[in-house]
């Protein structure tokens, strides 16, 4: 049983009787006397509950509230050490976010968190110390751009923006309705409608020149037309057309690709050998394609055959380089 639990019991017992004896808090507690006494402690300076010995009835209880005032009762909201440290996760999310992506606002929800922090049974500069969360660096999002197209997510309007190509290094102006924002893999991606391209895109923020708010009003697309086009191949360039991947990765490496969720449509099987063989569906390549080339020679594609080559390629092309 955690502090804050014990909080709780505490709370539950005193209110139930007349009084409560320092063995029977021992008892259902758990812990020594001078562990209750510093819970009771506890309560009183941080949360201003009226505990007294009653020399009476040999026991503690809540001191009477008065006529017409309110019974004590504890906070309503409550967190376990887990839920602290995920509290924690937070906080060093909110730390590391982009400069000036939501300004004065993050102030004040870090404030909050740390506030939240300091009630559990270790205090946020040791929690800081000994949990440690590292990013993968991603590309900076323009804060004006974020903001405008954050808005337009609210506020139902279209946003006419500039994407850059980077494959190209074209620039293409267009109009876009926004459905969602979506934080993917360290980066931020606008899910919308293409009015350029007469359909459904993901458009990765940091891809984008410029957003500027319209007065047009967006084009609304409902929650299961946009899973249907956009969440139902790999990764976050999913597609309505999806083809079946079929990998097999060597007996050195499958054990920890045995526990990587690669889609939530995946099917694995281990054979004798310690071989992995894994199948899902995809849809646009580019991502899937980077992230099978991270396991070199411990994955081999087997279907389809026009990703086998994708990745057959790029390997001979890695290999000529080290060759020269």
């Amino acid at each position: 049983m955690d502090r804050t639990e014990r909080f709780y019991l505490i709370d539950q017992l005193l209110q139930q009787r007349r009084s409560t004896s320092m063995d029977l808090l021992m008892d259902e507690l758990g812990v020594s006397r001078s562990t209750v006494k510093r819970d009771l402690a506890y309560m009183r300076d941080r949360f201003y509950a009226p505990i007294i010995w009653d020399a009476r009835w040999e026991g503690y209880r809540y001191a009477d509230s008065g006529h017409g005032m309110r019974r004590f009762s504890l906070p309503g909201l409550w967190f376990n050490s887990s839920e602290l440290h995920a509290l924690l996760t937070m906080e060093h999310l909110l730390q590391n976010l982009q400069p000036n992506l939501l300004g004065k606002h993050v102030v004040a929800l870090r404030k909050r968190v740390r506030n939240l922090l300091e009630q559990g049974d270790h205090s946020v500069e040791h929690l800081a110390r000994r949990i440690r969360i590292l990013h993968n660096p991603s590309p900076q999002v323009d804060a004006t751009i974020f903001q405008n197209t954050a808005s337009a997510v609210l506020d139902r309007v279209q946003i006419f923006a500039s994407h850059l190509n980077r494959a190209t290094n074209e620039t293409n102006d267009r109009n876009i309705s926004p459905q969602r924002l979506v934080y993917y893999n360290e980066s931020w991606y606008l899910d919308g409608w293409c009015h350029l391209r007469e359909g459904l895109r993901t458009f990765r923020l940091s891809n984008l020149t410029c957003a500027n708010l319209t007065e047009q009003r967006a084009i609304e697309i409902d929650d299961e037309e946009l899973d249907a086009q956009l969440s139902v191949g790999f990764g976050i360039f999913g597609g309505k057309e999806t083809r079946q991947a079929k990998l097999k990765f060597s007996s050195a490496i499958s054990p920890w690709v045995t526990h990587e969720k690669w889609h939530s449509n995946q099917s694995t099987q281990l054979d004798k050998s310690g071989e992995l063989l894994m199948t899902f569906p995809y849809s646009n390549d580019p991502e899937l394609i980077m992230r099978i080339l991270r396991y070199g020679p411990d994955v081999e594609v087997l279907e389809p055959a026009g990703l086998r080559d994708k990745i057959s390629s790029r390997l001979h092309e890695a290999a000529k380089i080290y060759d020269r």
